[in-house]
């Protein structure tokens, strides 16, 4: 019987341990979606690959993601947890889906063009071209119709809805044309003030940081630099500390405004306040991660649950894909698909 549920497939490259702008941008939408959803949650680790070919820690990095994963809530009976590498029918739709679209499209991607100048890539490998179309084929091979992004990805789940459409009116209708789903809280600062948090420029809170861990962190944030010391009226609305205020304590927002404006609250005590707000709402994260990581067998034995999941879908969707395209006879495979959709 067909899940009424629509349908979501979200995912991350394994950069390893995530770290509170992961909580806000995504996690936490994740797991308030997968109540309403039917969520697949994939490990992208052949994206990994697109800008950096280091793959020494990239299981290990797998694994630290997936705890967080788990402990901030994502639910692997309701959401299948898989690696993108052990799908290896991932990389079959992508070489057809990779027939579908022009380098010249891909060339005018918005995204692709940030990433480069991130990076200060000067060249650029074929598979970074080609990112989109293989998250497309991500997307696609689960049949997802909802994609929860932030802003900056909806230019990639728009090729992801042309290179479905051309599919469809090619050999034949098997893929929706899924939609964006955009975030409410989408980012936090670094801790810099630099815009992107990001483990490489060393500006995070990761969940798993003990609360001294984060007291020493937020010490360091940036704020208003109007506001060399206590009694100097204070602007919150540009201060880094104010906006993880907003977030992890929202009740004292307003008292706290107030403090800063007048300059009768001091940073040093903001900071103070602040991290420890931060710690008690990662606390019981912190206390689940813990007990996966005294067992990381349950990990594992998760993750080949999902991907066992994820296989069988993918080779229903690739039964399909052969199909429509004429690519063999359906007795060639050994997973058929009871609704094989008509060529015509």
């Amino acid at each position: 019987m067909k899940n009424s549920k629509k349908r979501i497939l979200s995912g991350m490259r394994p950069t390893g341990k995530l770290h509170i702008g992961h909580l806000v941008g995504a996690l936490e939408n994740w797991v308030s979606l997968q109540h309403e959803y039917d969520n697949f949650h994939l490990i992208a680790d052949y994206h990994a690959l697109t800008t950096n070919l280091d793959t020494n820690d990239l299981y290990q990095n797998s694994i630290d993601m997936v705890i967080d994963w788990l402990a901030a809530g994502i639910d692997p009976v309701k959401s299948p947890i898989f690696r993108q590498s052990q799908i290896k029918e991932h990389t079959e739709l992508h070489l057809i889906f990779s027939m579908l679209i022009t380098t010249s499209r891909l060339e005018r991607n918005p995204t692709l063009k940030e990433q480069a100048r991130d990076l200060n890539m000067e060249t650029m490998v074929y598979g970074h071209l080609g990112y989109p179309v293989l998250q497309a084929a991500d997307i696609l091979l689960y049949k997802g119709e909802v994609v929860p992004v932030g802003e900056d990805q909806v230019p990639h789940i728009e090729i992801t809805r042309e290179i479905a459409r051309r599919f469809n009116n090619q050999w034949g209708n098997v893929f929706p044309e899924p939609e964006p789903k955009l975030t409410k809280f989408a980012r936090l600062a670094g801790l810099d003030g630099n815009q992107k948090m990001s483990k490489s420029l060393g500006n995070t809170i990761l969940l798993s940081d003990s609360p001294e861990e984060i007291q020493k962190k937020m010490r360091t944030a940036v704020t208003d630099p109007q506001k060399v010391r206590r009694g100097d009226p204070g602007r919150p609305d540009i201060c880094v500390v104010f906006s993880y205020h907003q977030k992890f304590n929202p009740a004292e927002v307003p008292e706290i405004r107030k403090g800063c404006e007048s300059g009768a609250l001091g940073c040093v005590e903001c900071k103070k306040n602040c991290a420890t707000k931060i710690a008690d709402v990662l606390a019981p994260l912190r206390e689940k991660r813990a007990k996966y990581e005294n067992d990381l067998n349950s990990v594992k034995d998760i993750l080949a649950d999902g991907e066992k999941r994820a296989r069988a879908e993918a080779q229903l969707t690739m039964t399909q894909v052969r199909h429509v395209m004429n690519l063999g006879e359906l007795e060639d495979y050994p997973y058929v698909y009871k609704n094989i959709p008509s060529k015509e």
